[in-house]
């Protein structure tokens, strides 16, 4: 059985607690959990840790930009280089850069900021969804579909992850067309009050079935008979404080796609309705089969 519930949590934490060689240069650790590559939303929490240990701490990230440049060897450790782009009177830029064997496999630019007031608005969550408790779990679903057990077995259970609708992982033709996706996740345990280490395991999360909206419109699927993908950027901006390891809802939908390319936005929302967060992904999406 995998690692769950607080032993998951505490694992993913040990992932984010990253060794810092020198001033602006830091190393971290992959799960080992027999994937062929390194988990982009890990690659970019932990590309946040570094950027954000060489910042003041009364200054928080309010957005980020990343690209996933190549593959990452989850048997090899990642080096971090965090550049100084700018320390202003209320914002500091950061840009952090992930390397294995000294090539990069993602960059990202950061911004924090000083806390502020000023005008505030936020989007409305979407009416009549039900609640956390009311959707199936994973366990569920791998219930309803044994043939899963082996992946969803193989990594540890770190975020607790409810699908309003059908996931993307079904066989084809047990998906229906459906333009909207929708998740509650949260962190399955508790993390510690540090809202960098909020703000990264968001980042974690935010990774995960973002995509998945793309291939929700037609009504398509993930693997055999259906569509393989990789992310190829990820912009996430934090509007307001929040807990990631307390329900939001994941909120996602496919503005557009086209040239093998997928595009999806998604907004998270606390399970009391506050709009905490807002993020937009590309990424490369071949049918099962198709040329590389």
């Amino acid at each position: 059985m995998p690692l769950q519930g607080q032993a998951a949590v505490d694992q993913l934490l040990q992932l984010l607690d990253l060794k810092q060689i020198d001033a602006a240069t830091f190393t971290g650790e992959s799960p080992q959990t027999g994937a062929q590559r390194v988990f982009g939303g890990q690659v970019a929490g932990q590309a946040l840790v570094a950027a954000g240990r060489t910042v003041p701490s009364e200054r928080t990230v309010h957005s980020l930009h990343g690209y996933f440049v190549r593959p990452g060897d989850p048997t090899v450790p990642i080096d971090f280089h965090v550049e100084t782009i700018r320390d202003g009177r209320s914002f500091s830029v950061r840009r952090s850069t992930a390397q294995q064997n000294g090539r990069t496999i993602f960059f990202m630019s950061a911004s924090f900021q000083v806390h502020e007031e000023g005008l505030d608005h936020p989007s409305t969550p979407p009416a009549d969804v039900p609640g956390p408790a009311e959707v199936p779990t994973m366990h569920d679903w791998v219930k309803r579909y044994p043939e899963r057990a082996g992946a969803f077995n193989a990594a540890p259970q770190a975020i607790d992850l409810r699908y309003v609708g059908v996931p993307g992982w079904v066989p084809p033709g047990d998906r229906e067309v459906n333009a909207e996706q929708r998740v509650w996740m949260r962190i399955n345990g508790t993390l510690p009050d540090d809202p960098l280490i909020h703000a990264c395991a968001l980042t974690y999360a935010s990774d995960l079935s973002l995509l998945d909206a793309v291939l929700s419109t037609h009504g398509e699927v993930w693997g055999p008979g259906g569509v393989i993908g990789a992310s190829l950027d990820h912009a996430l901006w934090f509007h307001r404080p929040y807990r990631a390891d307390e329900w939001f809802l994941y909120d996602c939908t496919s503005p557009s796609a086209s040239g093998a390319r997928g595009l999806a936005s998604g907004k998270l929302f606390t399970e009391s309705g506050v709009h905490i967060a807002s993020a937009v992904q590309e990424g490369l999406l071949r049918r099962v089969g198709a040329g590389k």
